[in-house]
């Protein structure tokens, strides 16, 4: 153990302030993300929140029987926060096989075997993170066959990266009914993948997932509680002291409640409830939820109106580039999507929506200014979940509504090998358009969309002030002048992140009076070379000034 992270859990106590005392951090490069006072050298924590930031010979002279922190002089940040994820997505899938990065399909039903040692005979095999754009030329889509020789008996149910597709085998499909199946439509929004004879093939796409994923066993109650335990084990080890769940059930919302309140929830979660439903009418009924601690807010709503681009799910204005006569889905009709924003909207929610595709976005920009007009007391800040392709004409709606652009950097760095084959070189010009935004003075909230992506927020960082992969491909950066510089892409992942959920007086930034939410860094993300980024390590978590993560 280092002296530095020894002396951080020695101070502790100190830290959060319950007995009164103070914690002066000093002889460290400190971001603050305040733009009159960016840099500092020091700052006093005490009971929970930032007392005083600035210079250290002043901190200590105003506390002078404050704990001492020496920072060596390390870099310090605010609390990274990520506007979009999936926090209990993250739980499960550590519970799961991990198939991200499976280069063939071999590799997968290696990584299955694997976890298969430990499962009981009726258990169904689950996995997650599939991508086959990683071993299929044309993006071709796998089968339950390439599943069944492995797993002939055993239920086996994958889904895809994006969360947006879902691959069985055989044994999988006879749970609801192989006939069933094979008799099932299209159900709108979802597309059922069939052979040259009609047969299901085992994949399915968008909202057809539920003919295979309704079936799937519901996890124990001490199985989510173990799911959410190694996910905020996950995110304090990134440097996330906030959270926002793109999507989240009653039934997590009290699990997050009960974590709360036994003193565990080592995070700041802003809920989306996922959809039209009991969460929803709970909110719309009995108002936000907003823990006194400042742990769990619930004020919004998360929609969908397409699908994913990996998957040909996106709703384009045009069809796919690699498939002709293709334009993607829509998840919900654009009329009755409308009315529900609007209901949201009366109720006093946030409404988010998932739009991947130019079409997509385009209709939620008219459902948006529609119901706007209808409730012209909306609470504002309405945001576009991923706003991935975007028309021209476009950027400047964005603006004209003050919709929040929430993206997700390493989606670009993971789609830029094949999204030029979906949607063609033309349209990628205003493709993950983080520069376009800023320009067209729209505010952009970063995360990583995690597990799709990993959790590591300076790897979103990272893509966003390069465009490139980790072995620095291309060579200038994909599409470099999207690319945004570092102290914008900090604001994304900090205080810009902050605004989208209402939350900028309170974290987001160093500054007296917010809660001490900060990571100490390894090495000095504004000023090294772009290419060692991804290398730099969290020393150090805090969240309310009590130190959440320290590492070896």
């Amino acid at each position: 153990m280092t002296a530095l992270v020894f002396g951080l859990m020695m101070l502790m106590p100190a830290a959060d302030g319950r007995d009164g005392g103070a914690l002066l951090v000093h002889n460290a490069i400190v971001y603050t993300v305040e733009s009159d006072n960016p840099v500092v050298s020091a700052f006093v924590v005490q009971n929970g929140h930032f007392v005083f930031v600035g210079d250290a010979d002043v901190a200590l002279e105003r506390y002078p029987h404050a704990e001492q922190l020496d920072a060596g002089g390390r870099t310090i940040i605010p609390g990274l926060i990520d506007a979009h994820a999936h926090l209990m997505g993250l739980g499960m899938s550590l519970l799961q096989a991990d198939l991200m990065g499976a280069a063939s399909v071999d590799e997968i039903i290696h990584r299955l075997r694997e976890v298969e040692r430990s499962l009981p005979d009726e258990a169904w095999l689950i996995g997650r993170g599939w991508d086959q754009n990683l071993w299929s030329d044309d993006g071709s889509f796998p089968s339950r066959q390439d599943l069944d020789e492995a797993f002939p008996d055993r239920p086996v149910w994958l889904v895809r990266v994006d969360g947006h597709a879902g691959w069985a085998n055989t044994a999988a499909l006879r749970v609801p009914g192989l006939d069933a199946v094979r008799g099932a439509a299209d159900p709108h929004g979802g597309l059922i993948i069939r052979d040259s004879s009609g047969d299901p093939t085992g994949v399915f796409v968008d909202l057809a997932m539920s003919l295979v994923g309704d079936h799937v066993p519901e996890p124990t109650t001490g199985e989510r509680e173990s799911a959410l335990q190694r996910a905020l084990r996950e995110t304090a080890r990134f440097g996330l002291t906030g959270v926002h769940e793109a999507g989240t059930s009653l039934a997590d919302i009290e699990l997050y409640r009960r974590a709360v309140n036994d003193g565990w929830f080592d995070v700041r979660l802003y809920g989306m409830v996922d959809g039209r439903g009991r969460a929803f009418d709970e909110i719309c009924n009995s108002g936000p939820i907003d823990d006194p601690s400042e742990r769990l807010t619930v004020r919004s709503v998360k929609f969908y109106m397409d699908g994913a681009l990996g998957s040909r799910g996106a709703a384009l204005l045009d069809d796919y580039a690699d498939d002709p006569g293709n334009r993607g889905l829509l998840l919900q009709d654009p009329d009755i999507f409308t009315e529900d924003v609007a209901r949201a909207m009366e109720c006093g929610m946030q409404v988010n929506t998932h739009a991947i595709g130019d079409r997509a976005n385009q209709l939620v920009l008219d459902a948006y200014e529609a119901a706007m007009r209808r409730v012209p007391d909306h609470s504002g800040r309405h945001r576009i979940e991923h706003a991935q392709i975007v028309a021209p004409e476009d950027f400047p709606r964005f603006a004209d509504l003050e919709i929040i652009a929430s993206m997700q950097p390493t989606h670009a760095t993971s789609d830029m090998n094949w999204a030029g084959d979906r949607v063609g070189e033309e349209r990628l010009r205003t493709a993950y358009a983080w520069r376009s935004f800023l320009d067209a003075e729209v505010r952009l909230a970063f995360g990583s969309d995690f597990p799709v992506e990993r959790v590591d927020p300076l790897l979103g960082f990272y893509a966003a002030v390069t465009r490139q992969d980790r072995q620095g491909i291309p060579e200038d950066g994909w599409y470099p002048e999207q690319r945004l510089n570092r102290d914008e892409a900090l604001r994304a992942f900090t205080i810009d992140a902050a605004y989208a959920a209402f939350q900028e007086d309170v974290v987001g930034s160093i500054a007296p009076g917010k809660r001490a939410d900060f990571v100490i860094l390894s090495q000095d993300i504004i000023k090294i070379e772009a290419e060692r980024i991804p290398d730099v390590n969290v020393v150090s978590t805090y969240l309310d000034g009590r130190i959440i993560y320290a590492a070896e």
